[in-house]
């Protein structure tokens, strides 16, 4: 061993976060995502077969989306080249395509490595699409941001974008292990323990994303350290590295969940007063404040509806607020919508519409399009019937027409029942008024 080498080489190690040290650089060693890396599925197979084809990894933060772009663009034998977005222009990306075709000459196909892709400009993605349509460049991308908003339709249209999921509890645990008991690259050589009250904050507060729970782990490690009679990182250690309080709540999260439902239940049962009391609880808790919002966005679609179509506009427009100004400030606009929903009027029709329609589905199938509601883009299609004696609503008065829009098997269904509550009402004297109408010309 070459002990000048050795060092240096110990000393970078040392000061390369953990979250990075543990990144896997196999499908072997890589944690979570089953659906797509299970046995037989889409990614596990493309890398066995060594054929990689361009796609856009969509999903939270820490779900291994550039661990999976980067193990995946290293397949194949393919050169690799990262690119970002942010900090490379146009000129920068040529110099990329103009190698790139270099190697397509010698059938030695170029991956393009894009982190965060949701920051490539139009004249980027204008540049290099060409290539990427041809085959010359195989793009693997991975962002937080739905591609649909983020890129150009032609380019969207020729990546397959996968979607990745918040990691489990389970598999939080499972890289929780791995990092503390690696001597090589994570905290083994320690000799540290996790208590279980700090292995399930730790999971509790990551909220299925990895590289916060790494972070925190190595922090809580290195106050841990500190106490020389200590030799279990504890739940003070990471409550101290996350700055957060433990929740009230027992191994299985009990108090976590109490806390949430009694604060759902307020909101449904029309209480600002103790709707706010509960959010306070929480926050003052350590909950994580995206959590709450995230709740408070299903509640407006699924308590509140078209009774007040604005609630989901307020609940969204609520997560994008805390997303921005953080706490303790994002308290404020939680607290105005707490009020706002809780003193909207309420209606579950248009839940319970969406489970009776999906109740059909499962139980019908997928039953064919009446001929009269399908599109007739060629002269066969019209040939066959595709789109005849279809009646187009706004040549009616009203923009109204008696014309039959389900499949055969679920004619004259009824799934929407509007209540007599806020603007749903309204919506119910319109739908009673259309069919009045409708039956008048029947008769």
């Amino acid at each position: 061993m070459d002990l000048f080498d050795s060092a240096p080489a110990k000393e970078r190690r040392a000061a390369t976060p953990l979250a990075e040290r543990m990144r896997p650089s196999s499908l072997e060693e890589f944690i979570g995502q089953h659906h797509l890396l299970g046995p037989g599925k889409l990614l596990r197979e493309t890398v066995a077969a060594g054929k990689l084809h361009s796609l856009v990894l969509w999903g939270p933060p820490g779900s291994g989306k550039t661990t999976l772009a980067q193990i995946l663009a290293s397949s194949g034998g393919a050169h690799r080249i990262h690119f970002s977005a942010v900090s490379s222009g146009v000129k920068e990306l040529k110099k990329i395509i103009e190698e790139a075709e270099r190697l397509h000459r010698l059938g030695k196909p170029t991956v393009l490595f894009v982190d965060e892709i949701h920051h490539f400009n139009k004249a980027q993605q204008d540049t290099f699409l060409p290539h990427v349509e041809h085959g010359t460049l195989i793009l693997i991308g991975a962002t937080t941001e739905n591609p649909s908003f983020e890129l150009i339709p032609p380019l969207l249209s020729r990546c397959q974008v996968l979607v990745l999921q918040p990691l489990s509890t389970d598999e939080i645990s499972e890289i929780i292990d791995r990092a503390l008991h690696d001597s090589k690259r994570g905290l083994g050589s320690l000799k540290l323990e996790l208590t279980s009250e700090g292995r399930d904050f730790l999971i509790q507060q990551s909220q299925g994303d990895a590289r916060i729970a790494l972070n925190a782990l190595e922090n809580a490690a290195s106050l841990a350290r500190r106490q020389d009679d200590k030799k279990a990182i504890e739940l003070s250690h990471l409550q101290e590295a996350l700055q957060k309080k433990a929740l009230l709540y027992d191994k299985s999260g009990e108090e976590h969940y109490n806390v949430i439902s009694a604060f759902i239940k307020s909101l449904r049962g029309s209480d600002p007063d103790a709707a706010l009391y509960w959010l306070m609880r929480m926050l003052d808790a350590g909950e994580d404040p995206l959590f709450i919002a995230r709740r408070m966005i299903i509640f407006a679609a699924e308590d509140i509806g078209n009774a007040d179509p604005q609630a989901l506009q307020v609940a969204v427009a609520t997560k994008d607020a805390v997303h921005f100004v953080g706490l303790p400030e994002g308290r404020i606009p939680l607290a105005q919508a707490t009020t706002y929903l809780a003193t909207a009027p309420k209606s579950n029709a248009s839940y319970k519409a969406m489970l009776a329609a999906a109740a059909d589905v499962k139980e019908k199938g997928a039953l064919p399009v009446p001929l009269h509601l399908r599109n007739a883009p060629t002269a066969l299609m019209e040939e066959l019937g595709y789109g005849k004696d279809y009646k187009y609503a706004h040549n009616f008065p009203g923009h109204v027409v008696e014309q039959e829009h389900f499949p055969e098997g679920l004619k004259g269904s009824k799934y929407y029942s509007p209540s007599e509550s806020g603007y749903e009402k309204m919506i119910k004297e319109r739908i009673k008024g259309w069919e009045e109408k409708k039956k008048g010309k029947r008769t």
